[in-house]
């Protein structure tokens, strides 16, 4: 029986022989953190693979961040660890829906998250991350917008930018989304000194709650640069497991224990492993036309930000 240890150690070695950049979501395991090049947001880890001198790059995370990875690296070669690794949210929409709902909209400015697949990314205008939405929906010229497919991150936008006209579709992160207000209240009250830290993409009510809002990233780095010493993390759970390696001499305790991503916890060791030797994983292939037209939407993105 191998020993996970020897299972990082021969992911490194093998990685190292072929010059493979390996990224990993926040939201993975900590054992598949230790052996990536990048970690973080998906967006963040998309510039990083395109920055980078390895021409094959494999993503620990769910297949829209590798679609973005090939978008901004279109002459890289791509893999998803896991070839079923998907996000509900990002598959909320197809291209031919969000068509028939821009034709209620005919004026309006389509602002998508990054949370998307590239097809949708094709008929979008502008492409926000959770921790941009709010600055760049302020500057499109635009007063009419429609911020797809996340109701929830599209509600805590409007209420930072009352000046636009936002309208949103229902739908989000299943996840996120199933977390209630009173699990809040039963938080504070276990842990009367946690500050509440949630993600916007959880429901208005839960993010009224809250002591912090922000992305993964802002998450974290809230907490470790924070006086205090006690947190409640409200988005995927991973994360307050890493603070906790991170920050020994603070308590971080998970929100609520439906913060579970099970496609983000598909991946495994092995999955990688068997990527890097091409026994499993997913290569990413997009064509030329869809590369172009997604990348339009995340251009104006950088533009705007």
């Amino acid at each position: 029986m191998l020993r996970l240890s020897e299972i990082q150690k021969e992911i490194l070695r093998i990685k190292n022989e072929k010059d493979v950049c390996i990224l990993a979501h926040s939201y993975q395991t900590h054992d598949i953190l230790e052996i990536a090049d990048f970690t973080g947001d998906s967006y963040q880890l998309s510039v990083q693979a395109a920055n980078t001198s390895q021409q094959t790059v494999i993503m620990c995370g769910v297949r829209f961040m590798a679609e973005t990875v090939k978008i901004l690296s279109p002459d890289k070669t791509v893999y998803l660890a896991h070839q079923a690794a998907g996000c509900p949210m990002a598959e909320l929409l197809n291209r031919q829906a969000l068509m028939e709902v821009k034709k209620q909209y005919p004026d309006y400015t389509v602002v998508c998250y990054i949370n998307t697949a590239a097809e949708l990314k094709t008929v979008c205008d502008v492409c926000v991350t959770s921790s941009s939405a709010v600055d760049i929906v302020r500057k499109i010229e635009n007063k009419n917008i429609l911020f797809i497919p996340d109701s929830n991150l599209g509600d805590f936008v409007a209420k930072q930018v009352p000046e636009k006209n936002i309208k949103t579709i229902s739908g989000g992160c299943p996840i996120h989304f199933a977390v209630t207000a009173d699990e809040v209240r039963e938080a504070r009250r276990q842990y009367p000194e946690g500050l509440v830290l949630v993600h916007p993409e959880c429901v208005p009510e839960v993010v009224e709650l809250a002591d912090f809002i922000g992305s993964t990233s802002a998450i974290m780095e809230f907490a470790k640069k924070s006086d205090k010493r006690e947190f409640i993390i409200g988005t995927e759970m991973s994360i307050a497991q890493h603070l906790q390696y991170q920050c020994p001499n603070k308590r971080f305790h998970c929100l609520s224990k439906k913060l579970l991503c099970p496609d983000m916890k598909l991946t495994t060791l092995i999955d990688v492993l068997n990527c890097l030797n091409g026994e499993g994983g997913e290569e990413i292939k997009l064509d030329a036309e869809v590369i172009t037209a997604a990348r339009g939407c995340i251009d104006k993105m950088l533009e705007l930000g």
